[in-house]
């Protein structure tokens, strides 16, 4: 069966369905500024919906019919969108050509020189935020696409005139294999999207296919402190290129330190020899390993280290990245994308430093068999808070099996000493909150489901007030 080809639908109506998730949003724009006519549809109506028909007037329906995919000349619909979902029952019905998400941004890839794809089971919208603040820095205007929000480029992505490409690689059922890089960055391997693979070594093969996409003269850059990413680097024939902090690698920093909001500084160097200085404003030990893959990448593509590492410097962080959303009534509000209990406990490490009375995590558990398979790890990731509120499971694509309820998290947590209270939804967890938060509380949001909107939902009964 031959697969539909995005160049072969220039000017056409291409209607995609699940427009509002991070990645499609940006793939919309991206296709409008080229010149084809955009329309979407999605299930919830977000602050992106709203953008996308308000200001780049694009026709965005809300809610799934089947009437939303006549006079479409193409589909895109993400692995989200299920074969049941009425809309491809229709596209089928008619015939009408449909491709995914995924393959859609390979398509997009193809035809530039340097294609750079991010990828890892933590950090990728982040690292690749960076690249590409670095990169256009350093006047090489790149082509970007980021499954998250960056203010330098205003909004996630962004049509260059260079010969090179920036593009987030996700995993979430090996989609990253989709694309036809030239450099791969990997960040990290860990169990993840447990729904898809096997186990951890089903993932760690995975990754390994994404790096055998690279050509002879292509480039692997990987995380050296982290053994499953070294063994697949074994079998490259590629150039390869490591960075990290805790054993012997081609970029390094020299001189680590950290104050006391968590915010590092160190030296940038390429196999002991210095290339610039690096005061991270965005906090973590994390983003340490974020920078050096970033820079690593960039140094590799002869970019300016001066202005790479000034540019690193100036970076801010990405949309839902530890994200500072409001402050009521003398309570910090944040917000933080991480959806596993890894992410979690390190943007919980974080928000332990910054100055707080005491220290809420609100936490969405994403799908039902994210958090079957990683239960364990669900009672104590929130331990470096005072008090960790639950909101019911997000189900995303997923139908509820009946045997795994966000009351059972809570139950786990307090019979390991976690304060935890099931609040089931956003008004339960604004009620308890504005009943028992205190003058100089800080308060974290977190999952990548729509626990962002919590935050929207308290600022706007405030203005309300």
């Amino acid at each position: 069966m031959n697969v539909p080809h995005i160049r072969d639908y220039q000017g056409k109506h291409i209607h995609m369905i699940g427009i509002g998730g991070s990645s499609m949003s940006g793939l919309a724009q991206m296709l409008l500024e080229k010149g084809y006519h955009i329309s979407g549809s999605d299930n919830l109506e977000t602050y992106t919906t709203r953008h996308l028909r308000d200001d780049l007037h694009i026709p965005v329906t809300i809610g799934h019919r089947a009437e939303n995919v006549h006079g479409a000349d193409l589909v895109v619909y993400t692995i989200a969108i299920l074969p049941d979902n009425p809309e491809r029952v229709e596209l089928e019905r008619l015939g009408l050509p449909s491709i995914e998400r995924a393959t859609l941004l390979g398509q997009l890839m193809e035809g530039y020189s340097t294609a750079i794809g991010v990828c890892g089971a933590h950090g990728k919208t982040t690292t690749t935020s960076m690249l590409s603040q670095v990169l256009m820095e350093c006047g090489m205007d790149p082509s970007i696409h980021i499954g998250g929000s960056l203010d330098f480029i205003g909004g996630s992505t962004r049509i260059g005139k260079s010969g090179t490409f920036v593009a987030e690689a996700c995993e979430f059922n090996a989609s990253f294999l989709h694309l036809r890089p030239t450099v791969a960055v990997v960040l990290n391997i860990d169990a993840d999207h447990l729904d898809f693979y096997r186990d951890i070594d089903h993932i760690q093969e995975t990754f390994g296919k994404f790096l055998a996409l690279l050509p002879e003269n292509g480039v692997a850059i990987g995380n050296g402190d982290d053994a499953r990413i070294m063994r697949l680097f074994e079998s490259l024939t590629c150039r390869r290129l490591t960075f990290g902090i805790d054993k012997p690698c081609d970029y390094m920093p020299l001189n680590l330190t950290y104050d006391e909001f968590g915010h590092a500084s160190f030296d940038f160097s390429f196999r002991g020899q210095p290339l610039g200085h690096i005061d991270l404003e965005v906090p973590g030990s994390f983003q340490v390993y974020n920078a050096l893959a970033a820079l690593a990448c960039a140094h590799s593509q002869l970019a300016s280290m001066d202005m790479a590492c000034h540019a690193m410097n100036e970076f801010k962080g990405a949309h839902r990245r530890f994200e500072h959303t409001a402050t009521i009534e003398d309570v910090k509000l944040y917000h933080d994308y991480g959806h596993n209990p890894t992410e979690m406990r390190n943007v919980l490490s974080v928000a332990k430093l910054q100055p707080h009375n005491r220290l809420w995590a609100v936490m969405q558990p994403h799908t039902f068999s994210r958090v079957k398979r990683l239960f364990n790890d669900y009672l104590t990731c929130t331990q470096a808070a005072d008090i960790t509120l639950v909101t019911d499971i997000y189900a995303a694509r997923e139908k509820d099996p009946g045997d795994i309820k966000a009351s059972q998290i809570v139950e786990g947590m307090r019979a390991h000493g976690v304060n935890a209270i099931h609040t089931p939804t956003f008004d339960d967890t604004e009620s308890y909150l504005r009943a028992h938060w205190q003058p100089g509380d800080l308060v974290l949001t977190m999952g990548c489901g729509n626990i962002n909107q919590l935050n929207d939902q308290i600022a706007a009964h405030e203005q309300q007030k």
